[in-house]
């Protein structure tokens, strides 16, 4: 019991990464009506203002899987907290929009790096019957980071004409306080027996289960390292044996993103504008997506062990396609108001329970020890690329599409994601890391 108690404590504080991450990419949506107004922005300069911390992400991932590799899942965290802080307090204090893009830029990189960091981290000190729920609770931060911008969004909106500016400098406060937690988690004990350090990797090892179990996966963690002694090279990962688990882990970063969520999540007042909604009314409702992403999304934490990775995805894919459906033909049925809202919340919990925590969860399992690091950093870099088209082109698809093709879209992309999972993905559930190998 003491044991899974420090278990969830250090994968809470390594999770704070995930909070920051949705802070940081949700927040953008209640400051961009006010941003188009006081930067004179147009639809494209919409969409780079909200795609650039993406491109931040893109660079912040391609060096995070070295990074994390050379000097640690914890000092990659570390790295990832002050650039939080920069970002938040740049773009707060940002008198140019330049400025402002430099800063979210820099946000991105923290964005990148803590995305392949926190879950990275915790697949790695969490046992096997515990690592789905463990690393799920990385999504589940970002839920609440995502849920916390949209709340102070809404409280900030009505504070004068410098609402944006305290919308984005309050992510300070929480990003000081994991630069401060990350002193209190050791370093991960698959890293350490990586580059050497057996004793304390050993030791880690002791804390988060008990001495039996401890050595034993002490030798099974050195059989995994000791196939390949050389240096690692990354035509390794190009391989023929490694090449089908890097195609998968890059289609599951691909569906993640490209099914309508950052569509939704970064664009949810300019939907509910677009469908007839007030201001105030569209950032409340925006508040209710929050909610509902993070309500299912503790949901999935009771599930994906039990149920399995796979089943929530099928199940995920299938309703989300099945609501975007209902959803594109009231639209176009005219029939608005709260229906419209429940088929949205639908999609949302939908997601919340497969393609969001399930999707880290697998990138963080299907890689080998001596692979993990880059093999995590070439899928999640092609997630962020996803991220980064979907963000920037969202606003011109909607225009030129109309809100129904737009939606029905997003349905296709489902179906497609459906048939995938039920085509390509094992389970992994209760099954070691050395043995998903």
């Amino acid at each position: 019991m003491k044991q899974t108690r420090y278990i969830l404590l250090i994968s809470l504080v390594a999770a704070c990464g995930g909070l920051l991450f949705g802070f940081d990419t949700a927040v953008i949506s209640g400051v961009l009506p006010i941003l188009q107004t006081h930067f004179g922005l147009n639809e494209l300069m919409s969409g780079w203002v909200v795609s650039i911390l993406t491109i931040g992400c893109i660079i912040g991932v391609f060096v995070s899987g070295s990074l994390a590799d050379k000097y640690g899942r914890k000092k990659l965290l570390y790295i990832a907290s002050l650039l939080f802080i920069a970002s938040a307090v740049g773009t707060a204090l940002s008198p140019t929009i330049l400025i402002f893009q430099c800063f979210r830029f820099l946000g991105g990189l923290a964005v990148g790096a803590a995305s392949i960091a926190s879950p990275m981290y915790i697949a790695e000190v969490a046992p096997a019957d515990k690592r789905g729920r463990m690393v799920s609770i990385n999504q589940l931060t970002i839920v609440t980071g995502i849920l916390l911008a949209y709340f102070t969004n809404y409280l900030l909106v009505n504070t004068g004409e410098n609402n944006w500016r305290w919308m984005l400098l309050i992510m300070a406060v929480p990003a000081v306080a994991f630069f401060l937690l990350l002193f209190t988690v050791p370093r991960s004990p698959r890293w350490l027996l990586m580059v050497g350090k057996e004793e304390e990797g050993l030791s880690v090892l002791k804390k988060i289960t008990d001495t039996e179990n401890a050595v034993h996966e002490y030798e099974e963690i050195k059989k995994s390292l000791s196939t390949k002694k050389e240096k690692f090279s990354l035509k390794e990962i190009f391989s023929s044996k490694s090449r089908t688990i890097l195609i998968i882990g890059i289609f599951l970063a691909i569906f993640q993103q490209i099914t309508g969520i950052n569509a939704i999540m970064y664009y949810a007042p300019v939907i509910f504008d677009t469908l007839g909604f007030s201001i105030d009314s569209s950032l409340f409702q925006t508040v209710l997506i929050g909610c509902v992403n993070f309500l299912f999304t503790i949901v999935a934490l009771f599930f994906v062990d039990k149920l399995g990775r796979k089943p929530l995805l099928l199940i995920g894919s299938a309703l989300m396609s099945i609501s975007l459906g209902i959803l594109a033909f009231a639209v176009n049925k005219n029939i608005g108001g709260y229906g419209v809202l429940i088929c949205i919340l639908v999609y949302i919990a939908a997601y919340a329970i497969s393609l969001g925590p399930v999707t880290w969860v697998l990138i963080a399992e299907i890689f080998p020890n001596k692979h993990r690091g880059i093999g995590m950093s070439i899928s999640t870099m092609f997630l962020w690329a996803s991220c980064f088209a979907i963000a920037l082109l969202f606003p011109v698809v909607l225009a030129s599409l109309g809100i129904v093709n737009t939606f029905l879209l997003f349905m296709a992309i489902c179906m497609a994601s459906f048939v995938f999972y039920w085509l390509c993905i094992k389970e992994t559930k209760n099954t070691k890391l050395e043995s998903v190998e």
